[in-house]
């Protein structure tokens, strides 16, 4: 007798369920994009307890009439590929057909659509048809799905609490809704309204009914092409950063995506602007032929592979750091007052437990460090910080320069200003086309393990192309004859260490920019002048002078800030000598 049998489709559709539906959001998601292929143009979203109880998703689209209704509830039934070659221009959001069928499988689901017609109301529970009757003809589609995971009780018990139900169903809205400025979207969780957006094809907009009045006036608008792709969106000012990802959203042909390499291109552009640990706000929609992608890896489809990946990358890593480069000011503290700015995880355990008028009314003083965009005499862009004269009055805590001129008083932090001197000298050094090199008196004997010489050796090519002359001698060790001329003077040994230790330790996918960015930064940190040391005034003005020639002087190459302005405006605003 056979082993082998067709298993029955409402097994299948349970299975498949599996992978497509993991948590309330996973019903959301789907639901939404269905409407968004329906052409819709204002979606609502009804939550009960996080969508543990209900979710409801209503639309204006196109609708579907009686057999399409019906239809839609069979596995692969789909209106969005009709012939094999369509997967290789893929223009929808969903389109393997799996979605409906997996949830009707695994809960109760009502269905009432029209299109502008006679409606239909279709009843399904556990895949079972319980009605098929006529409806009301508003145009659109409601989808009602309660009872989730009733029958696989083992998938039941893995859904999480209401608040992270519910976090990660916001979460999804918000990334759509910046992929779709111009649909108008609306999240209620238990008849209370938690996101709302225009509909304004505005995408900054978008991003301030999303994010918030403090992300949405720190933006960037960055715009660039090449032969593949097309790059827009924005992104934030180095001092609007999070200790999370979850604020970089990248778009590609309207589908909100994660891909690794995107997200190291989007660092990369913010290379020496931000901390490591920190993450920048950033929204990108790229548009590109369709045959350059392939979506169709993951069932979530959020996962996707690129053609001319590194074209790409090039493209994102270009568009940020000219953006930044071009659009770099020094940050003015600000005395001002403003409602407490809490994160969206606390804003939606604050809208379950709490009344609204609690946070809204809460309301605080603070310090704000930001770019004042609103009185031109105190921005100092790229090329006049060229010309910028700071005259020093002293030393506050044996770390900040007290420095002053006729706009204000300025503050700068020894350290992180000759980090950022150092980091451009070595940076332009190792970059030139002509290495300086410099004979040592002695040859300088380095030993290393047996491990690390081998590796050494292999990679003995990065040390010649920088300025060093090495040669072999005896067990695991070598003599360096002559290194890089940029090299402090009196601190030669220890800094020759530094660099081999990173040629040790390089990464398999080798970048010499990146390279020589990381020697640069290693060396500038390691020669710079220590927080905590008194230093001379003439020293302090050495350090103001040659800081405001750097290409870059509003950043250490670590991501911290350099120099902070106090304008007079806001001295006097302190001390109450203006009172507006």
């Amino acid at each position: 007798m056979s082993k082998i049998k067709v298993m029955s489709e409402k097994l299948a559709n349970k299975i498949a369920a599996g992978e497509v539906v993991e948590k309330t959001a996973s019903i959301v998601k789907e639901l939404v994009e269905n409407s968004i292929d329906a052409q819709a143009k204002t979606i609502t979203i009804n939550l009960l307890n996080g969508g543990l109880k209900l979710i409801e998703v209503i639309d204006d689209g196109i609708g579907m009439d009686k057999d399409d209704a019906l239809l839609c509830f069979s596995r692969h039934a789909t209106s969005k590929l009709i012939k094999e070659d369509d997967l290789f221009f893929i223009n929808t959001l969903g389109f393997r057909g799996e979605a409906l069928p997996s949830i009707a499988s695994v809960s109760d689901v009502v269905l009432t659509t029209s299109t502008g017609d006679m409606g239909t109301k279709i009843h399904i529970k556990g895949g079972k048809i319980l009605e098929n009757t006529f409806s009301d003809a508003r145009k659109g589609t409601k989808i009602t799905v309660t009872n989730l995971f009733f029958n696989t009780p083992a998938r039941l018990k893995y859904l999480k609490s209401e608040q992270s139900e519910l976090a990660n169903c916001l979460f999804f809205i918000e990334k759509i809704a910046l992929s779709h400025p111009d649909i108008k979207f609306i999240l209620n969780n238990n008849e209370r309204t938690l996101l709302k957006t225009s509909g304004s094809n505005d995408l900054k907009k978008t991003i301030h009914e999303v994010y918030g009045l403090e992300i949405s006036s720190r933006l960037i608008e960055v715009k660039k092409s090449n032969d593949d792709y097309d790059v827009y969106g924005y992104i934030c000012k180095p001092e609007i950063l999070k200790s999370n990802r979850n604020y970089m959203t990248t778009i590609i042909n309207d589908r909100v995506i994660r891909n690794n390499e995107l997200n190291r291109a989007i660092n990369d552009g913010y290379y020496t602007y931000k901390p490591d640990i920190k993450y920048p706000v950033v929204v990108l929609k790229i548009d590109t032929d369709p045959t350059l992608i392939d979506v169709n890896i993951h069932p979530t489809k959020q996962d996707i592979k690129i053609s001319k990946a590194e074209s790409l990358y090039k493209l994102i890593t270009d568009v940020i750091k000219d953006a930044l480069y071009n659009n770099m000011l020094i940050p003015v503290m600000n005395f001002t007052k403003q409602s407490v700015n809490y994160e969206k995880e606390e804003i939606i355990t604050s809208k379950i437990n709490e009344d609204e008028e609690k946070y809204n009314d809460n309301i605080q003083t603070h310090l704000d460090l930001s770019y004042d965009n609103k009185k031109e005499d105190i921005i100092i862009p790229n090329e006049s910080i060229k010309k910028l004269t700071l005259y020093p009055v002293g030393l506050a805590l044996g770390t900040y320069i007290i420095a002053e001129n006729e706009e204000g008083i300025y503050l700068i932090d020894q350290h992180a200003a000759q980090e950022r001197i150092n980091y451009e000298k070595y940076y332009k050094a190792l970059k030139a086309e002509k290495v300086s090199k410099t004979k040592t008196l002695i040859p300088i004997p380095i030993e290393l393990s047996a491990s690390d010489y081998i590796k050494l050796q292999n990679n003995m090519d990065i040390l010649k192309n920088i300025g060093f002359t090495i040669e072999e001698f005896g067990i695991n060790t070598i003599l360096i004859k002559e290194h890089p001329a940029f090299l402090k003077k009196g601190f030669e040994v220890e800094q020759i260490h530094k660099i081999i230790d990173l040629v040790i330790s390089k990464e398999d996918k080798f970048d010499y920019n990146k390279f020589n960015e990381h020697i640069a930064i290693t060396l500038a940190c390691k020669m710079s002048i220590k927080a905590n040391t008194h230093i001379s005034k003439e020293a302090m003005e050495e350090i103001l002078r040659e800081l405001v020639l750097t290409d870059n002087p509003y950043n250490c190459p670590h991501g911290r800030p350099t120099i902070i302005k106090f304008s007079i405006y806001e001295l006097e605003r302190m001390f109450k000598r203006v009172m507006n």
